[in-house]
C-alpha cells in the first residue's frame, strides 16, 4: 500500500508572515475535519486504521459498483476517496471513474465531506470578527482573511469593486495582523474606529500611500480578536492572506488561498 498525501505550496499571490514563504499550517488545520469525522470503529478494516494513524479523518462510507467499499475522508482539509478491498488489507487512494470519464465518488465526497466541512467553516467565519464592505442585502457574501499590509488582499479588494459597487457582493474582511510589525496596529485602527467600515475603506483606497495610520498600541480586546481570527485562519488551512471563502451557485462552500487568477475571479465573485 502506498499513500501519497499531497502538500500544496502557497501560490505567489498571497502574503505570509514577515514577507517570508508561508510555513505549513499547524495541527489545528485538522480541527474542522476532526470535529466532523466519524468515530473509529473497532471492527473497521486494518488498512483504514493505518490510514487514520497517518492523519486521514473519515466521515462515512459508501458502496461502489466494483465491489470495493468507499471511504470518504479528508487529509489536510482535502477530500479524499479511499477504496478498500473485501479483506480490509488493501486500499486504493484516488479517483474512481466510470466509462464516461466521470468521477464516481464526487457526489459522495460532497455529501459526506465537503458539505459538512464547508458548513462548519461557514458558521465559524460568520462568528468571527469581520468588517463589511458592500450592501448588507448583497446576494453573495464573501469572507476574506486579510492583513492591512497585504498587497494581494488589496488587489482582491480592487478587483471586486465592480461587484461590490453594483450591490451584488459584500466582502467581509476578517482582519489579522501577521505580515509586518505594524499590521496588528493598523488592524486595531480599523477595528477600533468609530466606523470600522469607513476605516477599512480608508486603508484600501490609500493602500499605495501606506494605508491607514496605525495605532501606537493595540488594545487588549483587539489583541484577543486578532488572535482569534488568526487561529481560525490557520484552523481552516490558510497559510497566508488573502484566504477566501464563498458559496457557489449550488450553495457549496468553496475556499481559495491567495488572489483568484483569471476566470476564477468570476467563479468567486459570481456573474458580473
Amino acid at each position: 500500500m502506498l499513500l501519497l498525501l499531497a502538500t500544496v505550496a502557497l501560490a505567489p499571490v498571497a502574503c505570509a508572515r514577515d514577507a517570508e514563504p508561508a510555513k505549513p499550517a499547524p495541527a489545528a488545520a485538522m480541527a474542522t475535519a476532526a470535529a466532523t469525522a466519524k468515530p473509529a470503529d473497532a471492527n473497521e478494516p486494518a488498512v483504514v486504521k493505518t490510514l487514520r494513524s497517518q492523519g486521514v479523518e473519515f466521515m462515512g462510507t459508501f458502496e461502489t459498483p466494483i465491489g470495493l467499499t468507499g471511504y470518504a475522508g479528508v487529509a489536510g482539509q482535502r477530500p479524499l476517496a479511499v477504496y478498500v478491498s473485501k479483506d480490509g488489507q488493501y486500499a486504493v487512494v484516488g479517483t474512481l471513474v466510470n466509462a464516461k470519464g466521470e468521477d464516481a465518488s464526487a457526489d459522495k465526497l460532497k455529501e459526506l465531506v465537503s458539505g459538512p466541512m464547508g458548513a462548519q467553516a461557514w458558521t465559524k467565519v460568520e462568528a468571527s470578527h469581520w468588517v463589511a464592505d458592500g450592501k448588507a442585502d448583497a446576494p453573495r457574501i464573501i469572507y476574506a482573511f486579510s492583513d492591512p499590509n497585504c498587497p494581494y488582499c488589496n488587489h482582491f479588494w480592487q478587483a471586486a469593486q465592480p461587484w461590490v459597487e453594483s450591490g451584488k457582493v459584500q466582502i467581509r474582511e476578517i482582519l489579522v495582523g501577521v505580515i509586518r510589525e505594524d499590521s496588528a496596529n493598523k488592524a486595531a485602527a480599523i477595528l477600533g474606529a468609530k466606523s470600522p467600515e469607513a476605516a477599512l475603506l480608508e486603508n484600501e483606497r490609500n493602500f499605495a500611500k501606506g494605508g491607514i495610520k496605525p495605532l501606537a498600541t493595540v488594545p487588549v480586546e483587539v489583541q484577543a480578536q486578532l488572535r482569534a481570527n488568526e487561529a481560525l485562519m490557520l484552523e481552516l488551512g490558510f497559510q497566508g492572506t488573502p484566504g477566501i471563502l464563498f458559496k457557489d451557485a449550488d450553495g457549496t462552500v468553496q475556499m481559495r488561498s491567495g488572489m483568484p487568477q483569471g476566470n476564477d475571479l468570476q467563479t468567486v465573485l459570481g456573474p458580473r
